[in-house]
C-alpha cells in the first residue's frame, strides 16, 4: 500500500496514503472517478488527532486532481492551522506525488464560505508555484439567522401570490430521474452547455438518496421549472443544477424556486446555503448574478490550481 509520512513543527505530522479500508467520508469516494489508477488521501495530524484532509486522484495519464468529480475537493480543515503548517504541507504533498511520478496537480478549492482557512490556502498554493486555471464566483447566504429571517419576512406573501396564480412547489427526496430530461431539453433551448454527468449523478443519488433533493414548480399542473441539491456537507446545501422553461415567463416562477430552496435549506437546518456559479457557456450571466443577488449576501470564488510537477 502507498504511503508516505513526515513529522513536522509543533506537534503535526503528514501522511499520504491509498483510500481503501481507511475510515473517512464515502460520500467522497463515490466521486472518485472511474479511471483513476491511485485513489489518496493527505492528511495533517496534530497530536494524532485530524485537523485536515484533502483527497488526490491520480489518472492513467498520471494526472493528478483533488476529486475532479466533486463540486470542491480542496483542503478541508477541522480548525485553524498555521501557515507554516500548511505551507509545509503542500511541499508534502508535491514531493509525495512526485515519488509517484504524477506529472501535473489540478486542486479546486472551495470557496471562503466552507472554511475560513480556504484563501489562506490559496495564498500559499499560489507562492508554492500554482498557477490559476479557473476561477468561478458563487453567491451564498450565511447563517441560519440570515436564512430563518428571509422566509419570515417573504414565504407566506409569496406562498399566498403562488395560490391565487395557479402555482404549486413540491420538494423532497428524489424518486424518479424524468425532471433530468425537462432540464437538458430546456437548457438546450436555451443553448447552454450542459456539462452533468448524468449517469454519474443516478448512480450518486442511489446510493445516497438522503443527500439529495429536487424542487419542482407547476403552473397549471404542468411542470415549469427544477432544481437539483444536494447537502453537500452535515452544515450546507449546495444548489447546482436547474432550469426553468424558457417558455415561461412569469417572474413568480423564480421567485418560487428561491424561496422553497432558502425554506428547504431551513428544514435541513444548514447554515451555508450555497447557490453555485452563474455562467452561460464559460461566461458570466449577469442577469443571474443580479437574480441570486436579491437572495444571498456573499459572493466567494471558488479556484482551479494547477502546477506542473
Amino acid at each position: 500500500m502507498t504511503k508516505f509520512e513526515k513529522n513536522s513543527l509543533e506537534h503535526y505530522s503528514f501522511t499520504m496514503s491509498e483510500v481503501r479500508d481507511e475510515q473517512h467520508d464515502y460520500f467522497l469516494q463515490e466521486f472518485k472517478p472511474n479511471g483513476a489508477k491511485l485513489f489518496l488521501v493527505g492528511r495533517i495530524r496534530k497530536k494524532d488527532q485530524e485537523k485536515a484532509s484533502l483527497f488526490i486522484s491520480i489518472d492513467e495519464n498520471d494526472f493528478a486532481h483533488s476529486l475532479p468529480n466533486l463540486p470542491f475537493g480542496g483542503l478541508w480543515t477541522q480548525e485553524s492551522i498555521p501557515s507554516d503548517i500548511l505551507d509545509e504541507f503542500i511541499s508534502f504533498l508535491l514531493d509525495s506525488l512526485t515519488q509517484l511520478q504524477a506529472k501535473k496537480i489540478a486542486i479546486t478549492q472551495a470557496p471562503a464560505a466552507y472554511g475560513n482557512q480556504a484563501d489562506l490556502f490559496s495564498y500559499l498554493l499560489f507562492k508554492s508555484g500554482f498557477g490559476l486555471e479557473n476561477l468561478l464566483n458563487h453567491q451564498v447566504v450565511c447563517g441560519k439567522k440570515r436564512i430563518k429571517k428571509w422566509l419570515t419576512q417573504n414565504f407566506n406573501k409569496l406562498h399566498k401570490k403562488a395560490k391565487e396564480n395557479k402555482f404549486n412547489v413540491t420538494t423532497g427526496n428524489i424518486q424518479s430521474f424524468t425532471f433530468l430530461e425537462e432540464i437538458a431539453a430546456w437548457k438546450d433551448d436555451r443553448g447552454h452547455k450542459q456539462p452533468l454527468d448524468e449517469n454519474r449523478l443516478i448512480q450518486q443519488v442511489s446510493t445516497y438518496p438522503e443527500r439529495y433533493f429536487v424542487i419542482t414548480v407547476l403552473h397549471n399542473g404542468t411542470a415549469v421549472a427544477h432544481a437539483l441539491t444536494v447537502k453537500l456537507t452535515g452544515e450546507s446545501l449546495y444548489y447546482f443544477y436547474s432550469a426553468i422553461n424558457p417558455k415561461n415567463q412569469l417572474r413568480l416562477t423564480g421567485q418560487l424556486m428561491m424561496a422553497y430552496l432558502l425554506k428547504l435549506a431551513a428544514e435541513q437546518k444548514v447554515s451555508l446555503l450555497d447557490l453555485g456559479s452563474s455562467e452561460s457557456n464559460d461566461e458570466p450571466n449577469h442577469k443571474l448574478i443580479y437574480f441570486k443577488n436579491k437572495y444571498t449576501d456573499a459572493f466567494c470564488n471558488k479556484p482551479t490550481w494547477v502546477k506542473v510537477l
